[in-house]
């Protein structure tokens, strides 16, 4: 069939392929081109079948409508205009570019020297041109009909306080689950199966947090090694579900998920790169915003733009201070949002959002602002990852409400409590009291800290206490990449062992951390796999490994850690205390109460003196939450890294003696109801909770 545009009889204020029913609307953002043509394909995407230049352009939008193109049509665009590398324009028609606003992406990128603007190993390198035809080795978008059944589904906007966080990777979390048939290992539906969702729904997880699954290539330079961008921190479609994922039906599969999770009580949160794309620096190929507008979508060096500028380690940075790009991200969060119905996202490197036209943080930024006023944005959950690789990019407390952070300093300050470094009681009190000190300004709350003791980037818990130094050897980098400052330890023998000591002290201390997590002030952030023992065999950069380094491992469903942590969970869903909207302040109430206390084993209040004593090992923590006028929830908490210790429990708003209901040090099952002895043993390296016994 020829097609031709036509006239549109209404307005399309939308970018991206948006088809009306009748017919298809096409649009594109470039300020700098001097002509923009649509190239449609065949179904395999194999032989181009019409280039049409789009009629027209209105304020840096070009656009056209064609009658009768159906969803399902593959599709791309060229850009003409000027190829000049020294000022920003890298122009080129020979190169097919995947619209940004792509909902679906077909085929496969194919590595080849044609998808370069310039000449590989010209000796003018970037400033060359290269006339070779893309099409053949890149990916094209496919028309969307956006209709999906939705009936039944809501949105469920639990609040912070009541929210725990499971960090999951699609693939890797199902490809060796057992109960999940092999045809859906993999993929969003393998994801949605019940499988995944019975085990999810055991453990008390609020919300699952998946890495990327907007549409990002392999890397070629992994390619060549035989491996793969397994994590998928390299964007290049916005709108477009990952392909790998689906397992044939199309985008619906990504809905099918949102819609059984949201069933399953259980929230859905995307990891969303918005930093940088998969283009790379200069010398990256030319896929999509290079070759649309190069000088509006990427921060290029001021002094030379025909480099880019980089702040995130990658070789370039989206330049969201351009009001174009910043409305494309927008768009984006708004299309998940109200398309795909997920409940918030986790912003990668998002120190990089917040940078202003003259590189700086800006927390009152333009970013910043547009996702406070935007009525559908500022509802859903916003989690930063509060740094970038640029000047002043730590900015860990740095973002605005209603931003929470994920909180390092949590992280390494517990691992290194338990590893029994000396001197860390006041950093201890300070992460079990929602770091304060980052989060208590400008109205934040106490919910505004996202507390990990481990995730994607870095060691397992297990390989926290089974390793004592990093083997990415793997990633085929000579072992140069990944942290090196890991805080970790290997209790004795670095990797596996079948010593029962070793074993025994390892599952003491991940019950230790556990269950400090799941104590904490904050929200709560469990890394997929933590509750079943996984190891990645000490690699803490498992970002290319595509196989069973990087994929859970479900062995450990009947590892009695497992549950240890459903019932530490569902402690911290019936404890109110140690989840509270607002930080604590230790002043006594209007009758004498207070809300936290510190105390030292022999039953006083801590002091300066003991807060500097390097020696000591243990802190005791009183916590309480009035509740309907009424005593509410009451626990003393004492945290021991030292030997077997007495702890005094105190008299305190008006507990006169205390039941032990938790003990990791316990020989047989941490959970329990005893009356506790005044002074109480707490053994050594453990934690044990009471609450009144009146």
């Amino acid at each position: 069939m020829g097609y031709s545009f036509t006239e549109l009889d209404f307005l399309k204020p939308e970018l991206g392929a948006e088809f009306t029913g009748e017919g298809t609307h096409f649009a594109v953002f470039s300020a700098h081109a001097e002509q923009v043509d649509l190239c449609l394909f065949s179904n395999d995407g194999k032989e181009e079948t019409a280039r049409l230049p789009l009629p027209k352009r209105e304020g840096d939008i070009w656009s056209g409508y064609i009658a009768g193109l159906e969803p399902g049509t593959l599709y791309g665009y060229r850009a003409h205009g000027p190829y000049e590398p020294e000022k920003g324009h890298r122009f080129n028609p020979n190169k097919l570019l995947l619209d940004p606003y792509a909902k679906q992406v077909a085929g496969e990128l194919s590595w080849n020297d044609a998808l370069y603007g310039y000449r590989i190993g010209d000796e003018a390198a970037d400033l060359s041109f290269d006339e070779r035809d893309s099409a053949p080795f890149t990916v094209k978008g496919v028309v969307q009909d956006p209709d999906f059944d939705w009936s039944g589904d809501a949105a469920i906007r639990r609040p912070w306080t009541e929210t725990i966080i499971y960090e999951a990777h699609v693939r890797g979390m199902t490809m060796c689950h057992p109960g999940v048939p092999e045809e859906l290992r993999g993929t969003f539906l393998g994801m949605a199966s019940d499988p995944i969702l019975e085990h999810l729904t055991s453990l008390g997880i609020s919300a699952v947090e998946l890495l990327p699954v907007q549409y990002f290539p392999d890397d070629r330079y992994l390619i060549e090694k035989n491996l793969r961008n397994y994590w998928g921190y390299q964007s290049l479609g916005f709108f477009a579900p990952q392909p790998r994922y689906l397992s044939g039906n199309g985008i619906t599969e990504f809905k099918t998920l949102v819609k059984r999770f949201h069933a399953a009580g259980i929230e859905v949160i995307m990891d969303v790169v918005y930093n940088h794309t998969a283009e790379g620096s200069e010398q990256g190929p030319t896929l999509s915003f290079r070759g649309l507008d190069n000088l509006s979508y990427y921060r290029l060096s001021p002094e030379d733009p025909r480099h880019a500028y980089d702040t995130t380690g990658t070789g370039n940075t989206l330049n969201i201070a351009h009001p174009m790009v910043l409305r494309m991200v927008l768009d984006s969060l708004r299309y998940w949002v109200g398309v795909m119905h997920v409940d918030g996202f986790r912003f990668d490197l998002a120190s990089t959002l917040g940078r202003t036209r003259h590189i700086e943080f800006d927390r009152e930024g333009t970013f910043f602002d547009a996702i406070r006023q935007d009525p559908i944005l500022s509802g859903v959950k916003l989690i930063a990852e509060p740094w970038d690789v640029g000047d002043g990019g730590y900015q860990v407390g740095g973002f605005p409400y209603p931003f929470r952070e994920w909180n390092d300093k949590y992280r390494d300050d517990i691992r290194r409590f338990w590893k029994g470094d000396g001197g860390l009681l006041p950093a201890l009190a300070e992460r079990l009291a929602g770091s304060a000190r980052q989060f208590n300004h400008s109205d934040r709350g106490a919910t505004s800290s996202v507390n990990l003791l481990s995730a994607h980037d870095g060691f397992t818990l297990m390989d926290t206490v089974s390793y004592s130094d990093k083997h990415n050897e793997k990633n085929g980098e000579e072992n140069r990449d990944g942290h090196s400052d890991n805080h970790s330890d290997n209790m004795g023998v670095e990797g596996r062992t079948d010593e029962d000591g070793i074993l025994s002290a390892r599952a003491r201390r991940r019950r230790n951390m556990m269950a400090t997590l799941l104590l904490s002030q904050g929200v709560p952030m469990i890394l997929g796999g933590d509750e079943l023992g996984n190891s990645q065999d000490g690699n803490n950069n498992t970002y290319c490994q595509d196989n069973e380094i990087g994929w859970t491992d479900w062995t450990g469903l009947d590892d009695p850690f497992l549950a240890f942590c459903q019932e530490a969970v569902a402690f911290r869903k019936t404890h109110p205390a140690v989840r509270q909207e607002r930080f604590l302040t230790g002043e006594p109430g209007e009758d004498g109460t207070v809300d936290i206390g510190w105390f030292r084993p022999d039953g006083t209040p801590m002091e300066d003196a003991a807060w500097a004593d390097d020696a000591l090992r243990a802190v005791g923590l009183f916590l309480h939450k009035p509740e309907n006028g009424g005593a509410g929830d009451r626990l003393f908490l004492a945290f021991n890294a030292g030997g077997d210790c007495g702890f005094t429990l105190p008299a305190v708003n008006g507990v006169g003696s205390w039941t032990r209901v938790l003990d990791t040090g316990a020989q047989t099952g941490a959970f329990l109801a005893h009356p506790a002895e005044n002074p109480a043993t707490v053994f050594a390296a453990s934690i044990a909770v009471f609450a009144p016994a009146d």
